[in-house]
């Protein structure tokens, strides 16, 4: 058996973990929204206020901190008020981005805002700078956040809601570069100083606004961006990184069916998320030395070709232990640049992409990927602790990333979280935890192992699912425990 150590400096903290990293992402995209979040008031499905309760209680589980809406591309095409009102009356439209199917907006302002509240997490709202208007998003901030007297004001509380929501987080345009506009940086900038001038602070409410950031390694944009912007115009911007094993969008690769060659691959593509949160952060440094903009990595997650036989533009894919060792590699990547990174959003919530809920008329299941943000949830509002790893690689002679990846912090009550994942397909791994300045009294914790291409179905929901884990033990001050191949670990060393 193979052996890494974890150091872990106790008394040294080095950031907060923001909460809203372990956000998610909804788009009314193939059945992200609608027969996977919202099932309408009249279904038989249980629900409240047409979102089905199944759902609501899981995304509650894990603590969700944040939820986007309503895209993604679709986010430029969208006009609010098309949403609001009477259901029976509000306008069709084809959804050009995904499918080319008809969105009734059914679910729009009232619905996304209602379901932040019983989820208990904040809203982040993404408004379309794409093919829309200054007037347009500067009216759907004052309808969603005013309790003045004003046209919008009126028109919320006649549509059945008296007093404004609270919203925080404000997206100004989505991949601007791309699908929102094709705009150049210098465009993008001058476009964005000039809606965000509009969206104002209502009644208390102070919005932190989010600037489009880059699309990938384009450290150009970001260079563009952070020269024209600063503090006073945004509070942060926007990063997305799509991990794809075969690096071609035209054959992405199955989510279930590949290789140990392709099963690295993907762990090493999804590593590159390290290197490009850091290099944006040193352009970043020039020009906010004191990290007052923050990193927001808003879309993320793997992306396969579709089921067979599901609608090419519905992204729907299965999602394997594979997924789950992505999701706590990236976790662990956007724990330790917590000084940085202050909101990230998994693509996407239900149905779509990465999720880590599946739907399928009114049977639920979680996937793998659920269960690590299960794990790691306690991370939320943490101390990160200084720690590191001297683990040994592991992969083929092209693909290669390191056996374990870790986080470590602390939690209010002195407790200190350990998470790890061991992406070895075959070496099971005895890791010993030192930890300077702290000396664990018990140690509890759980675990997630499957074989890479392990999945969730919903005849059997539950074939990957955390279980127990009482092999950790403390020895000399340290703790320590043995990964199994493929594996995700969760432990809690009690003060």
């Amino acid at each position: 058996m193979k052996e890494t150590t974890i150091r872990v400096n106790a008394n040294k903290k080095k950031s907060r973990i923001n909460p809203e990293i372990y956000g998610h992402f909804s788009e009314h995209l193939g059945r992200c929204i609608y027969n996977g979040l919202y099932v309408g008031e009249d279904s038989s499905i249980p629900n409240s206020g047409g979102v089905r309760k199944d759902v609501i209680e899981a995304l509650k589980n894990i603590k969700i901190p944040v939820l986007r809406w309503p895209g993604g591309c679709f986010a430029d095409e969208y006009h609010w008020k098309d949403g609001i009102g009477e259901k029976s009356a509000r306008k069709k439209m084809i959804n050009t981005n995904w499918g080319h199917v008809v969105e009734d907006n059914s679910f729009g302002t009232h619905e996304f805002m209602e379901l932040c509240e019983e989820l208990g997490c904040q809203p982040y709202v993404a408004g379309n700078m794409g093919s829309g208007t200054v007037q347009e998003l500067a009216e759907w901030v004052e309808y969603m956040t005013f309790d003045g007297v004003s046209p919008m004001a009126e028109l919320r509380r006649k549509n059945g809601r008296e007093k404004p929501w609270k919203l925080k987080y404000l997206g100004i345009g989505n991949e601007s570069w791309g699908c929102g506009g094709n705009m150049r940086p210098e465009y993008y900038s001058d476009l964005y100083k000039q809606y965000q001038s509009f969206c104002k602070n209502f009644s208390g409410n102070e919005l932190y606004k989010v600037a489009c950031g880059p699309n990938a390694d384009d450290y150009n944009w970001t260079e563009v961006v952070m020269k024209n912007l600063n503090e006073y115009h945004t509070k942060a911007i926007s990063l997305h990184y799509y991990t794809i094993p075969s690096g071609n969008w035209n054959a992405k690769g199955s989510a279930t069916g590949f290789t140990d060659e392709e099963y690295y691959a993907t762990v090493s593509k999804t590593l590159y998320m390290d290197e490009l949160v850091t290099k944006h952060g040193e352009i970043m440094d020039k020009y906010d030395p004191e990290k007052k903009i923050g990193l927001i990595v808003d879309e993320w997650g793997c992306w396969y070709d579709v089921e067979e036989g599901t609608n090419p533009g519905f992204l729907y894919q299965q999602n394997t232990m594979r997924d789950a060792i992505v999701a706590a590699e990236n976790l662990n990547i956007f724990n330790a640049h917590s000084d940085r990174v202050v909101m990230a959003n998994l693509a996407q919530a239900v149905n779509v992409l990465q999720s880590v809920i599946l739907t399928e008329g009114d049977k639920m299941l979680l996937t793998p990927t659920y269960h690590v943000f299960d794990l790691y949830k306690e991370h939320q509002g943490a101390e990160l602790l200084e720690s590191e790893c001297d683990s040994f690689e592991v992969g083929t002679e092209e693909y290669k990333a390191p056996a374990i990846s870790q986080s470590v912090s602390a939690d209010s009550s002195g407790n200190i979280l350990i998470t790890a994942s061991n992406c070895s397909l075959s070496d099971s791994v005895r890791v010993k935890v030192m930890l300077d300045g702290f000396s664990p009294a018990d140690v509890k914790g759980r675990i997630l192992c499957a074989a890479a291409g392990e999945f969730n179905s919903f005849d059997c929901p539950d074939k990957v699912k955390p279980a127990d884990f009482g092999s950790a033990v403390i020895e000399g001050g340290s703790v320590v425990f043995e990964m199994p191949p493929c594996s995700v670990v969760s432990l809690k060393a009690l003060k």
